[in-house]
Protein backbone atom coordinates (compact mmCIF):
# COMPACT_ATOMS: atom_id res chain seq x y z
CA UNK A 1 0.00 0.00 0.00
CA UNK A 2 1.09 3.11 -1.38
CA UNK A 3 2.01 5.01 2.37
CA UNK A 4 1.13 8.56 0.50
CA UNK A 5 -2.09 7.60 -0.65
CA UNK A 6 -5.15 10.25 0.17
CA UNK A 7 -6.65 8.36 2.84
CA UNK A 8 -3.33 7.28 4.41
CA UNK A 9 -2.60 11.56 4.17
CA UNK A 10 -6.18 12.35 5.64
CA UNK A 11 -6.29 9.73 8.66
CA UNK A 12 -2.42 11.58 9.26
CA UNK A 13 -3.68 15.08 8.67
CA UNK A 14 -7.03 13.81 11.20
CA UNK A 15 -4.69 11.89 14.11
CA UNK A 16 -2.14 15.22 14.02
CA UNK A 17 -5.00 17.91 13.76
CA UNK A 18 -7.58 16.91 16.17
CA UNK A 19 -8.58 20.28 17.84
CA UNK A 20 -9.45 21.77 13.78
CA UNK A 21 -11.08 18.33 13.38
CA UNK A 22 -13.53 18.68 16.18
CA UNK A 23 -13.76 23.23 15.21
CA UNK A 24 -14.97 21.86 11.62
CA UNK A 25 -17.22 18.51 13.08
CA UNK A 26 -18.73 20.99 15.51
CA UNK A 27 -19.66 23.35 13.64
CA UNK A 28 -20.77 21.84 10.40
CA UNK A 29 -23.52 20.12 13.00
CA UNK A 30 -24.20 22.75 14.56
CA UNK A 31 -25.12 24.96 10.73
CA UNK A 32 -26.97 22.47 9.59
CA UNK A 33 -29.28 21.52 13.01
CA UNK A 34 -29.48 24.71 14.60
CA UNK A 35 -31.64 26.42 12.05
CA UNK A 36 -33.64 23.08 10.97
CA UNK A 37 -35.06 23.30 15.27
CA UNK A 38 -35.74 26.94 14.32
CA UNK A 39 -37.71 26.04 11.87
CA UNK A 40 -39.30 23.23 13.62
CA UNK A 41 -40.00 25.21 16.79
CA UNK A 42 -41.28 28.24 15.08
CA UNK A 43 -44.03 26.51 13.35
CA UNK A 44 -46.10 26.22 16.50
CA UNK A 45 -45.26 29.68 17.95
CA UNK A 46 -42.50 31.86 19.11
CA UNK A 47 -41.84 30.99 22.61
CA UNK A 48 -41.67 27.30 21.46
CA UNK A 49 -39.15 28.30 18.70
CA UNK A 50 -36.97 30.50 20.63
CA UNK A 51 -36.57 27.31 23.70
CA UNK A 52 -36.10 24.87 20.54
CA UNK A 53 -33.66 26.90 18.99
CA UNK A 54 -31.73 27.23 22.51
CA UNK A 55 -31.48 23.93 23.25
CA UNK A 56 -30.51 22.82 19.95
CA UNK A 57 -27.72 25.03 20.13
CA UNK A 58 -26.58 23.57 23.76
CA UNK A 59 -26.76 20.02 22.14
CA UNK A 60 -24.17 21.06 19.09
CA UNK A 61 -21.81 24.01 20.48
CA UNK A 62 -20.04 21.57 23.20
CA UNK A 63 -19.62 19.26 19.84
CA UNK A 64 -16.29 22.12 19.14
CA UNK A 65 -14.43 21.06 22.57
CA UNK A 66 -15.85 17.22 22.58
CA UNK A 67 -11.71 15.98 22.85
CA UNK A 68 -10.76 19.07 25.04
CA UNK A 69 -13.49 18.57 27.79
CA UNK A 70 -15.14 15.14 26.97
CA UNK A 71 -16.73 14.82 30.17
CA UNK A 72 -17.92 18.69 30.92
CA UNK A 73 -19.33 18.32 26.81
CA UNK A 74 -21.41 15.03 27.99
CA UNK A 75 -22.71 16.94 30.84
CA UNK A 76 -24.36 19.89 28.83
CA UNK A 77 -25.60 17.61 25.82
CA UNK A 78 -27.32 15.68 28.09
CA UNK A 79 -28.98 18.23 30.72
CA UNK A 80 -30.70 20.03 27.02
CA UNK A 81 -31.76 16.72 26.60
CA UNK A 82 -33.60 16.64 29.84
CA UNK A 83 -34.61 20.36 29.25
CA UNK A 84 -35.98 18.76 25.85
CA UNK A 85 -38.36 16.80 27.66
CA UNK A 86 -40.75 19.78 28.65
CA UNK A 87 -41.28 19.74 24.72
CA UNK A 88 -43.52 17.24 24.21
CA UNK A 89 -42.17 14.25 22.31
CA UNK A 90 -40.43 16.59 19.22
CA UNK A 91 -37.59 15.33 17.79
CA UNK A 92 -34.83 17.34 17.11
CA UNK A 93 -31.77 16.80 14.43
CA UNK A 94 -29.30 18.46 16.88
CA UNK A 95 -30.08 14.79 18.90
CA UNK A 96 -27.30 13.80 16.73
CA UNK A 97 -24.91 14.74 19.09
CA UNK A 98 -25.88 11.55 21.31
CA UNK A 99 -24.07 8.62 19.19
CA UNK A 100 -21.10 11.32 18.73
CA UNK A 101 -20.56 12.26 22.18
CA UNK A 102 -21.04 8.50 22.98
CA UNK A 103 -18.30 7.50 20.50
CA UNK A 104 -16.17 10.07 21.84
CA UNK A 105 -16.36 9.11 25.45
CA UNK A 106 -15.68 5.71 24.62
CA UNK A 107 -12.24 6.91 22.70
CA UNK A 108 -10.96 9.49 24.62
CA UNK A 109 -13.19 9.76 28.24
CA UNK A 110 -11.82 7.48 31.68
CA UNK A 111 -13.41 4.11 31.44
CA UNK A 112 -15.61 4.95 34.32
CA UNK A 113 -17.09 8.20 32.53
CA UNK A 114 -17.45 5.66 29.12
CA UNK A 115 -19.44 3.29 31.10
CA UNK A 116 -21.52 6.25 32.82
CA UNK A 117 -22.55 7.99 28.90
CA UNK A 118 -23.42 4.17 27.93
CA UNK A 119 -25.79 4.02 30.29
CA UNK A 120 -26.93 7.43 30.00
CA UNK A 121 -27.87 6.87 26.43
CA UNK A 122 -29.88 3.57 27.31
CA UNK A 123 -31.45 5.74 29.79
CA UNK A 124 -32.26 8.42 26.70
CA UNK A 125 -33.25 5.95 24.62
CA UNK A 126 -36.18 4.71 27.52
CA UNK A 127 -37.27 8.10 27.74
CA UNK A 128 -37.50 9.00 24.77
CA UNK A 129 -39.44 5.92 23.79
CA UNK A 130 -41.74 6.70 26.97
CA UNK A 131 -42.26 10.35 25.40
CA UNK A 132 -42.71 9.31 22.13
CA UNK A 133 -45.74 6.78 22.59
CA UNK A 134 -46.97 8.74 25.67
CA UNK A 135 -49.09 10.29 23.18
CA UNK A 136 -50.93 7.74 21.24
CA UNK A 137 -54.29 6.43 21.91
CA UNK A 138 -53.85 2.61 23.51
CA UNK A 139 -54.05 0.12 20.70
CA UNK A 140 -52.82 -3.20 20.43
CA UNK A 141 -49.55 -1.92 18.15
CA UNK A 142 -48.54 0.00 21.13
CA UNK A 143 -46.30 -2.44 22.94
CA UNK A 144 -44.69 -4.22 19.47
CA UNK A 145 -44.28 -0.40 18.28
CA UNK A 146 -42.45 1.24 21.93
CA UNK A 147 -40.32 -2.37 21.79
CA UNK A 148 -39.15 -1.36 18.49
CA UNK A 149 -38.28 2.04 18.73
CA UNK A 150 -36.74 1.08 21.95
CA UNK A 151 -34.39 -1.41 19.89
CA UNK A 152 -33.91 0.97 17.67
CA UNK A 153 -32.34 3.76 20.25
CA UNK A 154 -30.29 1.48 21.63
CA UNK A 155 -28.94 -0.18 19.07
CA UNK A 156 -27.73 3.04 17.91
CA UNK A 157 -26.27 3.80 21.07
CA UNK A 158 -24.55 0.39 21.62
CA UNK A 159 -23.16 0.80 17.90
CA UNK A 160 -21.82 4.48 18.86
CA UNK A 161 -20.17 2.80 22.00
CA UNK A 162 -19.01 -0.33 20.83
CA UNK A 163 -17.15 1.96 17.80
CA UNK A 164 -15.82 3.95 20.36
CA UNK A 165 -14.01 1.44 22.76
CA UNK A 166 -12.79 -0.17 19.47
CA UNK A 167 -10.90 3.19 18.38
CA UNK A 168 -10.04 3.47 21.42
CA UNK A 169 -8.07 0.33 21.72
CA UNK A 170 -6.09 0.85 18.11
CA UNK A 171 -5.50 5.02 19.46
CA UNK A 172 -4.32 2.84 22.79
CA UNK A 173 -1.99 0.89 20.44
CA UNK A 174 -0.69 3.30 18.34
CA UNK A 175 0.14 5.57 21.17
CA UNK A 176 2.10 2.45 22.78
CA UNK A 177 4.21 1.78 19.66
CA UNK A 178 5.03 5.34 19.32
CA UNK A 179 6.10 5.32 23.12
CA UNK A 180 8.21 2.30 21.97
CA UNK A 181 9.63 3.69 19.24
CA UNK A 182 10.74 6.73 21.22
CA UNK A 183 12.16 4.96 23.48
CA UNK A 184 14.22 2.93 21.34
CA UNK A 185 15.76 5.70 19.63
CA UNK A 186 16.72 7.21 23.05
CA UNK A 187 18.58 4.25 23.73
CA UNK A 188 19.86 4.34 20.22
CA UNK A 189 20.91 7.73 20.46
CA UNK A 190 22.35 7.12 24.13
CA UNK A 191 24.28 4.19 22.67
CA UNK A 192 25.51 6.58 20.24
CA UNK A 193 26.84 8.58 22.89
CA UNK A 194 28.57 5.85 24.62
CA UNK A 195 30.35 5.09 21.46
CA UNK A 196 31.55 8.45 20.81
CA UNK A 197 32.72 8.86 24.46
CA UNK A 198 34.53 5.34 24.11
CA UNK A 199 36.13 6.45 20.89
CA UNK A 200 36.70 9.90 22.12
CA UNK A 201 38.46 7.87 25.23
CA UNK A 202 39.98 5.79 22.84
CA UNK A 203 41.29 8.79 20.96
CA UNK A 204 42.89 10.81 24.47
CA UNK A 205 44.88 7.40 25.03
CA UNK A 206 46.39 7.19 21.57
CA UNK A 207 47.23 11.09 21.62
CA UNK A 208 48.71 10.62 24.96
CA UNK A 209 50.94 7.57 23.76
CA UNK A 210 52.38 9.49 20.76
CA UNK A 211 52.25 12.45 21.78
CA UNK A 212 53.63 12.60 25.78
CA UNK A 213 55.85 9.35 24.80
CA UNK A 214 57.39 10.93 21.43
CA UNK A 215 57.71 14.10 23.68
CA UNK A 216 59.79 12.83 25.89
CA UNK A 217 62.33 10.86 23.67
CA UNK A 218 62.82 14.04 21.93
CA UNK A 219 63.00 16.03 24.72
CA UNK A 220 66.03 13.69 26.62
CA UNK A 221 67.94 13.61 23.00
CA UNK A 222 66.94 17.29 22.68
CA UNK A 223 68.74 17.85 26.14
CA UNK A 224 71.61 15.42 25.57
CA UNK A 225 72.83 16.79 22.40
CA UNK A 226 72.88 20.40 24.00
CA UNK A 227 75.25 19.03 26.58
CA UNK A 228 77.26 16.96 24.20
CA UNK A 229 77.72 19.50 21.29
CA UNK A 230 80.81 21.34 22.91
CA UNK A 231 82.62 18.12 23.11
CA UNK A 232 81.93 15.76 20.73
CA UNK A 233 79.69 17.39 17.53
CA UNK A 234 79.34 13.82 16.16
CA UNK A 235 76.88 12.85 19.27
CA UNK A 236 74.88 15.24 18.70
CA UNK A 237 74.71 14.92 15.24
CA UNK A 238 73.49 11.00 16.00
CA UNK A 239 71.43 13.06 18.30
CA UNK A 240 69.09 15.16 16.50
CA UNK A 241 69.18 12.44 13.84
CA UNK A 242 67.13 10.44 16.39
CA UNK A 243 64.87 13.13 17.59
CA UNK A 244 64.57 13.40 13.25
CA UNK A 245 63.37 9.92 13.52
CA UNK A 246 60.64 10.15 16.67
CA UNK A 247 59.54 12.79 14.99
CA UNK A 248 58.42 11.49 11.69
CA UNK A 249 57.24 7.98 13.53
CA UNK A 250 54.81 10.43 15.48
CA UNK A 251 53.56 12.30 12.33
CA UNK A 252 52.95 9.81 10.43
CA UNK A 253 50.82 7.88 13.88
CA UNK A 254 49.29 11.33 14.40
CA UNK A 255 47.97 11.82 10.59
CA UNK A 256 46.60 7.98 11.20
CA UNK A 257 44.67 8.80 14.55
CA UNK A 258 43.19 12.53 12.75
CA UNK A 259 42.34 10.75 9.89
CA UNK A 260 40.11 8.80 11.90
CA UNK A 261 38.11 12.09 12.49
CA UNK A 262 37.94 13.43 9.00
CA UNK A 263 35.31 12.47 6.12
CA UNK A 264 36.65 14.18 3.65
CA UNK A 265 39.72 12.64 3.58
CA UNK A 266 40.92 8.99 3.86
CA UNK A 267 42.70 7.88 6.78
CA UNK A 268 46.82 6.23 6.00
CA UNK A 269 46.17 3.10 5.63
CA UNK A 270 49.29 2.11 7.65
CA UNK A 271 48.98 -0.99 10.27
CA UNK A 272 48.54 -0.46 14.00
CA UNK A 273 51.89 -1.31 16.03
CA UNK A 274 51.98 -5.03 17.14
CA UNK A 275 54.04 -7.63 19.30
CA UNK A 276 56.30 -7.94 16.41
CA UNK A 277 57.20 -4.27 16.80
CA UNK A 278 58.11 -4.36 20.01
CA UNK A 279 61.74 -5.12 19.37
CA UNK A 280 62.30 -1.65 17.34
CA UNK A 281 60.53 -0.11 20.39
CA UNK A 282 62.74 -0.98 22.48
CA UNK A 283 65.77 -0.41 20.09
CA UNK A 284 64.33 3.31 19.87
CA UNK A 285 65.09 3.81 23.43
CA UNK A 286 68.35 2.50 23.61
CA UNK A 287 69.46 4.74 20.81
CA UNK A 288 67.82 7.57 23.09
CA UNK A 289 70.26 6.45 25.69
CA UNK A 290 68.45 3.82 28.00
CA UNK A 291 69.84 0.55 29.00
CA UNK A 292 66.67 -2.15 27.96
CA UNK A 293 67.05 -5.26 27.89
CA UNK A 294 63.99 -7.48 25.95
CA UNK A 295 63.35 -11.37 26.56
CA UNK A 296 60.77 -13.74 25.30
CA UNK A 297 59.55 -16.71 26.95
CA UNK A 298 57.37 -19.70 26.01
CA UNK A 299 54.96 -19.73 22.84
CA UNK A 300 51.94 -18.81 22.22
CA UNK A 301 48.80 -21.07 22.41
CA UNK A 302 47.03 -18.93 19.81
CA UNK A 303 47.77 -15.53 18.95
CA UNK A 304 45.87 -12.04 20.23
CA UNK A 305 43.45 -10.01 18.94
CA UNK A 306 44.56 -7.16 16.58
CA UNK A 307 43.61 -4.83 19.60
CA UNK A 308 45.19 -6.74 22.52
CA UNK A 309 48.21 -6.64 21.03
CA UNK A 310 48.14 -2.88 20.32
CA UNK A 311 47.27 -3.02 23.82
CA UNK A 312 50.28 -4.94 24.51
CA UNK A 313 52.80 -2.27 22.32
CA UNK A 314 51.46 0.56 24.33
CA UNK A 315 51.66 -0.59 27.81
CA UNK A 316 55.49 -1.32 26.80
CA UNK A 317 56.17 1.70 25.45
CA UNK A 318 54.00 3.50 28.54
CA UNK A 319 56.25 1.95 30.81
CA UNK A 320 60.03 2.91 29.02
CA UNK A 321 58.98 6.18 28.39
CA UNK A 322 58.38 6.19 32.74
CA UNK A 323 61.43 5.01 32.89
CA UNK A 324 62.99 7.55 30.47
CA UNK A 325 61.76 10.48 32.21
CA UNK A 326 61.34 9.18 36.25
CA UNK A 327 64.75 6.48 36.37
CA UNK A 328 67.00 8.52 36.66
CA UNK A 329 70.72 8.31 34.93
CA UNK A 330 72.48 4.66 34.65
CA UNK A 331 68.90 2.89 34.68
CA UNK A 332 68.58 -0.62 33.34
CA UNK A 333 64.92 -1.64 32.16
CA UNK A 334 63.92 -4.75 31.59
CA UNK A 335 60.66 -6.33 29.43
CA UNK A 336 60.10 -9.73 29.76
CA UNK A 337 57.42 -11.11 27.30
CA UNK A 338 56.43 -14.59 28.94
CA UNK A 339 53.83 -16.54 27.34
CA UNK A 340 51.10 -18.98 29.29
CA UNK A 341 48.78 -20.99 29.23
CA UNK A 342 45.71 -18.53 29.76
CA UNK A 343 47.59 -15.16 27.80
CA UNK A 344 50.68 -12.93 27.59
CA UNK A 345 52.18 -11.57 30.84
CA UNK A 346 54.59 -8.66 29.88
CA UNK A 347 56.88 -7.47 33.16
CA UNK A 348 58.55 -4.45 32.63
CA UNK A 349 60.89 -3.42 35.52
CA UNK A 350 63.95 -0.92 36.34
CA UNK A 351 66.55 -0.32 38.70
CA UNK A 352 66.34 3.67 39.02
CA UNK A 353 64.36 6.00 41.20
CA UNK A 354 61.41 6.01 39.31
CA UNK A 355 59.15 5.47 41.58
CA UNK A 356 59.62 8.81 43.94
CA UNK A 357 59.80 10.66 40.88
CA UNK A 358 56.71 9.43 39.59
CA UNK A 359 54.94 9.99 42.64
CA UNK A 360 55.87 13.37 42.59
CA UNK A 361 56.09 14.58 39.37
CA UNK A 362 53.59 12.75 37.65
CA UNK A 363 49.93 12.38 37.57
CA UNK A 364 49.79 8.85 36.46
CA UNK A 365 47.32 9.86 33.77
CA UNK A 366 49.43 7.49 30.98
CA UNK A 367 49.33 4.44 34.10
CA UNK A 368 45.37 4.93 34.11
CA UNK A 369 44.96 4.96 30.69
CA UNK A 370 47.22 1.86 30.42
CA UNK A 371 44.84 0.11 32.89
CA UNK A 372 41.86 0.95 31.28
CA UNK A 373 42.87 -0.31 27.60
CA UNK A 374 44.28 -3.50 29.77
CA UNK A 375 40.68 -3.80 31.56
CA UNK A 376 38.63 -3.89 27.68
CA UNK A 377 40.50 -7.24 27.15
CA UNK A 378 39.38 -8.41 30.76
CA UNK A 379 43.16 -8.47 31.89
CA UNK A 380 45.02 -6.87 34.71
CA UNK A 381 47.48 -4.51 35.36
CA UNK A 382 49.52 -3.46 38.15
CA UNK A 383 52.23 -1.01 38.58
CA UNK A 384 54.15 0.39 41.79
CA UNK A 385 57.85 0.30 43.30
CA UNK A 386 60.03 -2.76 44.01
CA UNK A 387 61.12 -3.80 47.49
CA UNK A 388 64.62 -3.22 46.89
CA UNK A 389 64.30 -0.13 44.58
CA UNK A 390 63.07 0.76 41.14
CA UNK A 391 59.79 0.73 39.51
CA UNK A 392 58.10 -2.71 38.20
CA UNK A 393 55.16 -2.87 35.67
CA UNK A 394 53.08 -5.67 35.10
CA UNK A 395 50.50 -6.37 32.38
CA UNK A 396 48.83 -9.55 31.63
CA UNK A 397 45.95 -10.04 28.48
CA UNK A 398 44.54 -13.27 28.24
CA UNK A 399 43.34 -15.31 24.84
CA UNK A 400 40.02 -14.17 23.94
CA UNK A 401 37.10 -16.47 24.07
CA UNK A 402 35.87 -18.24 21.14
Amino acid sequence: MNRYSPHRRIDHWIRTHPGRVDIITGSLVTLLCVPAGMALGFQYDTTYGLGLTLISVAQTVPLLVRRRWPWAATLVIAAAHILQLGFGGVFLPSQISVPIMIYTMAVFGKRWQSFVTLGLGILGAVLATGLIFSAVPQGPGLTFDSLISFVGLSLVVLVSWTFGDLARTRRLAYQSLADRAKRLEQERQYERDLAASDERNHIAREMHDIVAHSLSVIITQADGARYAAAQDPQIAIDTLKTVADTGRTSLREMRRLLGVLRTDEAAENRPLPTLTDIPDLVASYETSGLSVSSYSEGTARRALPAGAELTAYRCVQESLTNVLKHAGPNAHANVILSWQSRGLLISVEDNGRGAGALTHEGTGQGLRGMCERVALYDGTASAGPKTGGGFAVSVFIPYSED
